[in-house]
Order: structure tokens, then C-alpha cells, then sequence
């Protein structure tokens, strides 16, 4: 069998929330633009890169890759693990001529990718019937300026899990979907309707422990759906100006900053499935937790809607070809390979997210229709994409520029401001500032 696997050793714990892996460093100046692999002859070698997930999801990749080889003897896949919270740095300070031809990143730093020169589009290497199958969502994700550089095998998605009986207790209705979704003033006021109701007025778990300010990719991947349901953008026509801080953003996130005092910190992750808060905000990856500790006892919400409809984020890993590779063809295959059903649907087994092609949704007893997070698959076919961020669409794709670290990193510190009390008009215009800032002195980040 030609196949050829090792890993490297894990450094610490790893939290297994896929969405949210660390920001990719981006160099200044003029981006060279991606690179462009060469076909090669669909033989041969070929050498892969995936983040260390857990357990379940490595051997998944790894029958999937042993799978490949039983099925072209005429490739042989180099596989390396790498632990994923080393990942993102080792592909951020490797040089493109030393990448894999095949290699795992995170949706939001693709575009980063593509400015350095680490990634070839793929349109010529993979098939059009796995283009065709994949969600909008994944495709959305993994197109830039108009070439596809990225298919994942799997998507993210947000919502609030609800206890239906500490609801019930307290008299709260809640949303059977994303028609009837909360307002944001009928969310805040079940909260403190639940507050009253329990002994530390602490009813809500937004997974504070994940980490909130610069460096949590969490604190963005939350939160920023507020500012798009709020008719605002992270950043517009390479400007966070108006957009980040306008009016409508800063009383969105006003209200939000009342929630603080109903959260609980839950510094052991464990808040929701004690019963010690009624609510948390937080994505698909939690459903089998929440699932096994309430049963039928848990609910399944859309986040609430601050006037632009309701918004949720998206966006995980996918699947490349580096720009300095020479067998593009082989890799094209091995994506090909990994987007079957068979494979995205072991993988999405093992992992709890939603699955990347559109015939593993229809079949996925848990996000086909009737499942129990059927909300999550339809959240994710309304996907925003590159279109304008309407009533119309739900989720949104994180900003496709290699500026996004700053991005992120200013809405992250600016957030913990405010979710700790500050200002939030400064606190808004302080990060608008710096990414303008940031974005002037490196040409709008502009792949030459």
C-alpha cells in the first residue's frame, strides 16, 4: 500500500474546536500573489500536511488516506501530522518552497496563503462534479478573485443551545427557527427573565473560557455575527471606517455588553451541562456533549437578530495545493478523493460538523432534514459568500483578504473592552483606526 504517515509529537492540550485555529502571520508590503502548481503526470509522490485533531478525526484521515492508496497504486502520500496549535504558525513560517503539495488550513487564512505565494488555485486540478457537489458555504469560503484555492470536507456553524426545561420553568418561549428568531431586545429580556428566576442571576455561557481578547480567534468567531445582523461589516472596500463602528454596530454591541452580568465565566466548561446556566452560545462542536448530558431536554436556537436578520459565522479547515508543487494533478486527485461521501461522512462522524458536499448534508441523519441540527445546515446553505450581507442570507464568511489578522486581532481586543465594561464607541474606533492603518501601509494587502 502506498502510504507513508508520521506525526509530530502534541505540545500540551489541544481543544478540538476546528473553526477557530490561529490566525496565519502575514508579511508587509506587496503580495506576490498565489503560486501556480505545476500538473505533473497524476503520479508519483505526493506530500501531505494536516493539523493533529482529535484522535477520532486522525484516524478517519488516516483510513482515508490509506483508502486512496489501495485505490491509485500509482501515488504514493506522504502524510505528516502536525499538533493543531502549532499549525498554523508552521505553515506561516515555512517558505512556499518547502510546503507539501497537499496542505490543510483554516478558511480564514487563505487569503493570507495566496498574498505569500503558498497556495495554487485548484480549478484545473480537481473535478468538476466535486466542485459542483460542494456547499456554497465551503465554496464561498475557498474562492478568491475568482479562483478556487480551497474544498473543505467539513463547515462550522453557530447557534444557542437551550435548556428546555429551565425555559419552560421560567416561562421563557423561545424560537423554533430562524423565522421566528429572537430579536436582540427579546433575547436580553429572557435573560434577565431567567436571571430572576436563578440563584446567581448567571444564565448564559458564551465559552469565556475559550479565551476572549487578541490571539482568540473565539472572541471574533462569536461575535462578529452581531455586527453583520447589525447591518455593519468588520471591514468594507479595504476600510473599517463606517463599517466596524458605525451607529447601528455600536448599539448592537451596547446591548450586548449587558449580557456580561448574566454570563456565567465557566472556567470548567462545564456551566451548560451542570443545568447551572439555561443558555450557550457556541457552535455544532458542543451538540454531542449537550446532546448526551439533556437528551430531549435540549433545544436547538438560531442567535438572536440585531435587525439585519439573523447572522452566524463559518468557515474550518480545507484542503490546498501549495504553489511550488509539481504534481498537481496527483493532488487534485487526493481532494477529489477526500470530498466523496465516503470520506466526508466518516470525517463528519468523527468530528460533529457539518459536511462540506450537499449530497453527505442531505444523507446526514443529524443535519439532513428532520435532524436535530438541521438548523445548522440551513443556516450554512444561505451562506452571504462575496455578496452584500443582506436580510436574505445568514452566514458569513470571515473577511477573504490577508489583512484578516490584524482584523481579527483588533475586533478581539476591542470586544474584551467592551464585554468588560468600556466605552464602546472608543473602543470601536480604536480598532478602526489601526486596521485602517494597517491596511494603508501595506497597499490594501494587494496580490500583485
Amino acid at each position: 500500500m502506498n502510504v507513508r504517515s508520521k506525526r509530530t509529537e502534541p505540545r500540551g492540550a489541544l481543544r478540538a474546536v476546528a473553526a477557530l485555529a490561529a490566525p496565519v502571520l502575514v508579511m508587509a508590503g506587496c503580495g506576490t500573489g498565489g503560486g501556480a502548481a505545476g500538473p505533473g503526470d497524476g503520479e508519483g509522490i505526493i506530500t501531505v500536511w494536516a493539523h493533529q485533531g482529535q484522535d477520532r478525526e486522525v484516524a478517519a484521515l488516516q483510513n482515508a488516506v490509506d483508502a486512496f492508496g489501495s485505490a491509485h497504486p500509482g501515488v504514493t502520500v506522504e502524510l505528516t501530522f502536525i499538533p493543531e496549535a502549532d499549525y498554523a504558525t508552521t505553515i506561516a513560517t515555512t517558505s512556499p518552497e518547502e510546503l507539501p503539495d497537499v496542505l490543510e488550513f483554516d478558511g480564514p487564512t487563505m487569503a493570507s496563503l495566496v498574498y505569500n505565494g503558498k497556495l495554487s488555485p485548484i480549478d484545473d486540478f480537481v473535478s468538476e462534479e466535486v466542485v459542483t457537489n460542494a456547499t456554497e458555504s465551503i465554496l464561498s469560503q475557498g474562492t478568491l478573485d475568482g479562483s478556487l484555492y480551497g474544498l473543505g470536507m467539513f463547515d462550522s456553524g453557530l447557534g444557542v443551545y437551550g435548556n428546555a426545561a429551565l425555559l419552560d420553568a421560567a416561562g421563557i418561549s423561545y424560537p423554533e427557527g430562524l423565522e421566528d428568531a429572537w430579536t436582540a431586545e427579546e433575547f436580553t429580556n429572557a435573560l434577565a427573565d431567567l436571571a430572576a428566576e436563578d440563584g446567581d442571576g448567571r444564565v448564559l455561557d458564551v465559552k469565556q473560557n475559550y479565551g476572549f481578547g487578541s490571539g482568540s480567534e473565539w472572541t471574533t468567531y462569536a461575535f462578529s455575527p452581531v455586527v453583520w445582523s447589525a447591518g455593519g461589516s468588520l471591514i468594507e472596500r479595504d476600510s473599517a471606517d463606517g463599517a466596524l463602528n458605525g451607529p447601528a454596530v455600536v448599539e448592537a454591541l451596547s446591548l450586548v455588553q449587558e449580557w456580561a452580568a448574566y454570563t456565567d465565566a465557566n472556567t470548567d466548561d462545564n456551566a451548560f451541562v451542570s443545568g447551572d446556566v439555561a443558555l450557550s452560545l457556541v457552535g455544532h462542536w458542543e451538540y454531542p456533549n449537550y446532546s448526551e448530558a439533556l437528551g430531549r431536554g435540549l433545544v436547538v436556537l438560531p442567535l438572536p437578530d440585531f435587525g439585519n436578520g439573523v447572522k452566524t459565522g463559518q468557515g474550518s479547515w480545507a484542503w490546498g495545493v501549495s504553489g511550488t508543487s509539481e504534481n498537481g494533478s496527483a493532488a487534485g486527485s487526493f481532494i477529489d478523493f477526500l470530498m466523496a461521501d465516503e470520506q466526508v461522512a466518516a470525517l463528519t462522524a468523527a468530528n460533529g460538523a457539518p459536511p462540506g458536499t450537499k449530497s453527505a448534508v442531505e444523507a446526514s441523519d443529524l443535519y439532513g432534514p428532520g435532524g436535530d441540527l438541521e438548523l445548522f445546515a440551513t443556516q450554512l446553505a444561505r451562506t452571504c459568500g462575496a455578496g452584500p450581507v443582506d436580510t436574505d442570507c445568514v452566514s458569513v464568511p470571515r473577511p477573504v483578504t490577508a489583512g484578516y489578522p490584524v482584523i481579527t486581532r483588533q475586533f478581539a481586543d476591542a470586544f474584551t473592552t467592551i464585554w468588560d465594561g468600556g466605552d464602546v464607541a472608543r473602543a470601536l474606533d480604536h480598532a478602526v483606526t489601526a486596521i485602517d492603518t494597517d491596511f494603508a501601509d501595506n497597499d490594501s494587502f494587494t496580490i500583485s
